[in-house]
């Protein structure tokens, strides 16, 4: 943090043609000023998404640092993951911890349940009918190669639609649920437990396919090949054939950014306006622990101005602020 009246030392390297940036300067394990957290909004509305390299945070910084822009969510019980102890805020991205809902290393499972070389894509928690506006990832524990984390730009990967297209995917709708892009076997006593629990706790919202940015008044391009059931008022063959074709283009090289961690640090997305993909290529028998907190988003609008709808399940709520943990 600078002392007030002084300049800023924050600087935004850009990292890919898209999106992507590097920010240097600044220490988030300390109370940001304001004019510094405007800095940060506005080059992630810029890039997407920014990286701190270095930063050393715990859970406790972590969380502070969070709340620093805006209010916390997190899916609830019993769609929860695993949770540092004394941080339910958190939710801990590591093959060895144990998931309350699936057990350990369940992410490898479900990669090979994946319907193509795609399914992996996702934009944090669409299911619910106001996503996460935001998230934050920092690493901990990083494998000795591999296991990046990749990003694309849904404003680009719409924007760069034919305009035939882009005039048809505004009008459209589609449904957006957990599992959405794997193929569950309900002899599978895992996936059979999988399909109870999403039976008996549904969480299912319809978003609009483009998705105006509630803050830059952009449109992106808000699918994504995990969480999109279906496009609304088309037969499944119609629609697997689009989804298919925006899937594609959601995940065009030219429009991601790749990360490669190192312990400390710290990823900053935003939700509205990106999709991301987990690592499948990090090493056997090397830890890799990263802890990942969101930001409470709003309802989804599209062109026409139609909000996103549940289907099934509650809105996400905002965290309270326990005793000590306010930044």
């Amino acid at each position: 943090m600078h002392p007030p009246g002084t300049q800023s030392t924050l600087t935004a390297t850009p990292l890919a043609g898209h999106i992507g940036a590097k920010i240097t300067g600044v220490d988030l394990s300390q109370p940001l000023d304001g004019s510094v957290r405007r800095e940060i909004w506005a080059a992630l509305l810029k890039y997407k998404a920014v990286f701190f390299p270095g930063q050393r945070l715990g859970h406790a910084e972590h969380v502070a640092l969070a709340r620093q822009f805006g209010d916390l969510t997190r899916r609830p019980a019993p769609h929860a993951g695993a949770a540092p102890d004394g941080f339910p805020e958190i939710l801990e991205i590591d093959a060895e911890a144990v998931d309350p809902r699936y057990g350990v290393d369940f992410e490898e499972h479900y990669r090979l349940r994946w319907l193509d070389y795609t399914a992996g894509w996702h934009t944090d928690l669409t299911p619910a009918v106001n996503p996460p506006a935001a998230s934050i990832l920092r690493a901990e524990a990083v494998t000795p190669f591999g296991g990046d984390t990749q990003w694309t730009d849904l404003e680009a990967a719409y924007a760069h639609l034919t305009p035939s297209l882009r005039a048809l995917a505004d009008g459209l709708r589609a449904e957006h649920a957990f599992f959405a892009g794997c193929q569950m076997l309900p002899h599978d006593q895992l996936d059979a437990d999988v399909l109870k629990r999403a039976q008996e706790h549904p969480l299912v919202s319809e978003h609009p396919v483009v998705r105006v940015h509630p803050e830059t008044g952009r449109r992106s391009l808000f699918v994504n090949p995990a969480s999109t059931n279906r496009l609304c008022g088309f037969t499944p063959t119609q629609s697997r054939a689009l989804l298919a074709l925006f899937f594609e283009q959601s995940t065009r090289p030219e429009f991601t950014v790749r990360w490669q961690w190192s312990a400390g640090d710290v990823a900053f997305w935003d939700n509205r306006s990106t999709a991301h993909l987990g690592p499948a290529d990090a090493p056997k028998g090397a830890r890799r622990s990263l802890f990942r907190v969101t930001l409470l988003g709003d309802v989804p609008v599209g062109p026409d101005g139609g909000l996103s709808r549940a289907i099934a399940g509650e809105p996400f709520a905002a965290l309270p602020v326990r005793e000590g943990a306010r930044a």
